[in-house]
């Protein structure tokens, strides 16, 4: 199968069975993320365990997820995008049942090691899948759909984490992946076309030292807080990882077939849209992993009346992502997510401005809710942003360098706001907790500001035309492309 940039326009059928199995797929992997969070006391008091251990079934997760999205993202592209695709789904799978049956927190962190693996290939590859199966105008809509569902699934995490150990256990979180992986994976190899970009040959130096050089990074930010930012180890892992991330640079300049082409970063809407969602998720997931604490630990709530407290939050991407998707067709990504990013920085500022321990879950509402609306406006139009930049070629790896960004992201803003709240506040007291998350929110008031001084840089006509990729022509542009 050659690459889909020259096939024709796909039937209906096709594109509604591509928007049901990469989202249903996509957002098993997206909730899983997060879904343990508010189960972690009981899997402790169930598997036992330190602190140190319950951290690393979060983080066992997020290490290979973040690490191998290029190198997945590079295997759909030689192998196909539907085979990979699939694969991933078995192996998510048979990891969620090895999950379910781990009867020590080491066995619990080595299937969640698995999953996190099996999802780098699942969210990257399911924007490619959209954008061969999509018509270009009308990918908005499609995108906002799927970040419609993504984002759901991504806050959403803690409140089906705590309804299911609330009222089942702890191993029905991971047995709800069984069924709906059983169902998709023959849809998936029966109903999805398949697709291949332009690489002949994996770059497995290239491959090598990027996954480490991830790998040494974000194993540093997962480890600041527990050891200190300016411990021996976590600075080492940052030195380690800088250097082979700077060979991997070198490398993949000087390669014939890189499995990163350089050339895509000379396009301004890639390079913006790539930092834009490495602080946006920073800001959204260390926010959301303070608030949820205080929800439950200063408001007394339980875990699921914790979620459904979140709920003018996380159910706004069901219903604004897709309105926001239709609306970048008509105008554009950029007023969409910079709107976005302001909205959810209000928000943010909001909690920071009435945080007490005596504050009312009233008051809290109407910065919930703009938290929603702002983070439905950036998932909406982001994927066909960092999808429209590029030629359709190397929409695979460029999904898989805005899926690494997102992830790395998330990993640091947990870690900042985290030391952030530990330098200034603490767990004695509802008092002493909100003295630390203030300062918190408002570092990530700060970030989510950046990230939209960020995607205003770009012009006002969003070319998303990268500079010259190796194997083609400078300047050449795709029949099928469209300004984004």
């Amino acid at each position: 199968m050659s690459d889909t940039r020259h096939s024709p326009r796909r039937p209906r059928a096709v594109v509604v069975w591509t928007l049901l199995l990469t989202s249903a797929a996509t957002f098993m992997a997206s909730l899983d993320n997060l879904v343990v969070t508010t189960a972690l006391p009981i899997i402790r008091e169930d598997l036992g365990g330190d602190l140190a251990a319950l951290e690393w079934i979060v983080n066992g997760y997020t290490l290979p997820f973040a690490c191998l999205l290029l190198f997945a993202s590079a295997l759909g592209d030689r192998y196909g995008r539907r085979r990979v695709f699939a694969s991933g789904v078995a192996l998510f799978t048979l990891a969620s049942a090895g999950a379910a049956l781990a009867g020590s927190t080491d066995a619990l962190i080595a299937a969640r090691a698995v999953q996190g693996a099996a999802a780098a290939a699942l969210i990257p590859l399911s924007l490619t899948l959209i954008s061969a199966a999509v018509p270009p105008e009308r990918r908005g809509a499609a995108f906002g759909i799927w970040g419609a569902v993504n984002g759901l699934a991504i806050a959403g995490g803690p409140l089906v984490g705590g309804t299911i150990t609330e009222h089942l256990s702890w191993h029905w979180i991971f047995w709800l992946n069984i069924p709906i992986g059983l169902l998709v994976l023959p849809l998936v190899l029966t109903r999805l076309p398949e697709s291949r970009g332009p690489v002949k040959r994996l770059d497995a130096v290239g491959t090598a030292l990027a996954s480490a050089g991830l790998f040494g990074v974000v194993l540093a930010i997962v480890r600041a807080h527990e050891h200190g930012w300016t411990s021996t180890t976590v600075l080492a892992g940052f030195a380690l990882g800088a250097v082979l991330l700077y060979a991997f640079v070198r490398h993949e300049s000087r390669t014939p077939e890189p499995l990163l082409p350089l050339g895509l970063f000379r396009s301004r809407a890639f390079t913006a849209i790539n930092i834009t969602s490495l602080l946006m998720y920073a800001g959204m997931f260390g926010s959301i992993f303070l608030l949820t604490q205080f929800l439950q630990l200063i408001m007394g709530y339980s875990p699921m009346e914790a979620g459904v407290r979140m709920l003018p939050w996380t159910a706004m991407p069901m219903i604004v992502a897709p309105l926001a998707g239709a609306l970048t067709d008509r105008i554009g990504g950029r007023p969409v997510v910079a709107s976005g990013l302001l909205l959810m920085a209000i928000g943010m500022g909001w909690f920071a401005l009435y945080a007490d321990p005596a504050v009312s879950y009233a008051g809290m509402v109407p910065a919930f809710i703009l938290c929603g609306i702002g983070m439905a406006m950036f998932f909406a139009p982001s994927g066909a942003m960092a999808m429209g930049a590029v030629p359709p070629g190397m929409q695979g790896i460029a999904s898989g360098v805005n899926n690494s960004a997102r992830e790395v992201g998330g990993a640091l803003g947990v870690a900042v706001l985290a030391s952030v709240f530990a330098a200034r506040g603490g767990y004695a007291s509802g008092q002493e907790f909100t003295d630390g998350l203030v300062p918190a929110l408002w570092v990530a008031v700060g970030l989510l500001v950046v990230s939209a001084a960020v995607i205003t840089w770009l012009p006002r006509r969003e070319d998303g035309r990268p500079g010259p990729v190796p194997g083609e022509t400078p300047g050449a542009r795709p029949a099928d492309r469209v300004p984004a």
